[in-house]
């Protein structure tokens, strides 16, 4: 695992080379902005974008934190919910959750999300093992569709003079409409279940 406070002084140094180069690309860059504002956020854990890691740490401290979890919709007939309000990890565990995604309309939803974490502090220390986000999804009209998500918090934060007093993590997403075509079988391989909208709901 990439130690955190690397990645923090990564971030420091990629933010001021984006605030050089900003106005020179500015511009000729326009039609990618998002997608390349994303990448920057997911690789520097800037606006409390949550960082993904290649592996869980080897330490596990005895302090933990509470991660609350926030699901959002913008123009989508969805019905999208966390199967869980909250969960309470111990810093440097591994914690899983799940959320539901049911298509309500009659026709096929083709989404995306992305996510972010408050405070802001805790984006370089917050890390996903596994995630739905930023991956197009394609569901079927009526299917509902599990998606988990794989995080820990990394021990570093307990060093961070910022970060240190954190002890509260909120972990949201947003789910997007998305143009064209995505793969239905990234939905299927991660679980889906068939039968009307109304059996999605998870109250």
């Amino acid at each position: 695992m990439t130690d955190p406070a690397a990645k923090l002084a990564r971030r420091k140094n990629l933010i001021a080379i984006a605030c050089a180069g900003g106005v020179m690309f500015m511009t000729g860059a326009a039609f990618a902005a998002v997608p390349l504002y994303q990448l920057f956020c997911q690789v520097t854990g800037f606006n409390g974008t949550v960082m993904r890691a290649n592996a869980a740490p080897d330490t596990v401290l005895e302090d933990s934190v509470l991660v609350r979890f926030d699901t959002n919709v913008r123009g989508l007939p969805m019905d999208f919910r966390a199967e869980q309000v909250s969960q309470r990890v111990r810093i440097g565990d591994t914690g899983m959750a799940f959320f539901d995604v049911t298509n309500t309309s009659d026709q096929p939803v083709h989404a995306t999300a992305a996510y972010n974490v408050v405070p802001e502090g805790a984006g370089p220390y917050f890390q996903k093992l596994q995630c739905f986000c930023f991956d197009g999804q394609t569901i079927e009209p009526g299917q509902t569709v599990q998606f988990p998500v794989q995080y820990f918090v990394a021990p570093e934060i307990a060093t961070d003079r910022e970060a240190q007093g954190i002890k509260e993590i909120t972990l949201s997403y947003t789910f997007y409409p998305t143009k064209g075509e995505t793969n239905p079988t990234r939905t299927a391989a991660i679980g889906a279940k068939s039968g009307p909208a109304a059996s999605g709901a998870v109250g």
